[in-house]
């Protein structure tokens, strides 16, 4: 198996891992420390429901990203080396900003500006690879 292969395979399953643990944290702790930090009603529930949809999100493309790796070590053109980097960037500026936002005060209500960056960049990410398997 190629380095590059590896490599995304490694960071995906990296990844993974975190979410599984932010998923369990999210499940079993997440709301005694939001209602501590004085968050209750509709705005512990939005802010309950933000970081689980930037886990999930995580979670789907840390798949996508072991998948990827997998793949890499088959086609190895620009394209497809295009395809993780879209998917780590969209992990990155897409659910990093929704875990943070589930904490943060309305000071930080700023960081929303970047998740549909990081949104693009995972729809980037799956039109590239669609198009990459389509190639001969």
């Amino acid at each position: 198996m190629s380095a590059l292969s590896r490599r995304w395979i490694a960071i995906g399953a990296i990844l993974a891992a975190i979410g599984v643990g932010l998923g369990a944290y999210g499940a079993h702790g997440l709301k005694d420390t939001l209602v501590r930090a004085g968050f209750a009603g509709d705005e512990l529930t939005h802010r309950l429901a933000i970081f689980e949809t930037a886990v999930r999100y995580q979670m789907f493309h840390s798949i996508a990203l072991v998948i990827t790796g997998l793949a890499l070590q088959y086609r190895e053109s620009p394209a497809w080396r295009f395809v993780p980097w879209a998917f780590l960037t969209g992990i990155i500026l897409f659910c990093g900003p929704l875990k943070l936002l589930t904490f943060a005060g309305d000071e930080w209500k700023w960081l929303g500006a970047v998740v549909p960056f990081g949104g693009a960049s995972m729809i980037a990410g799956w039109i590239a690879l669609a198009v990459c398997a389509l190639r001969k």
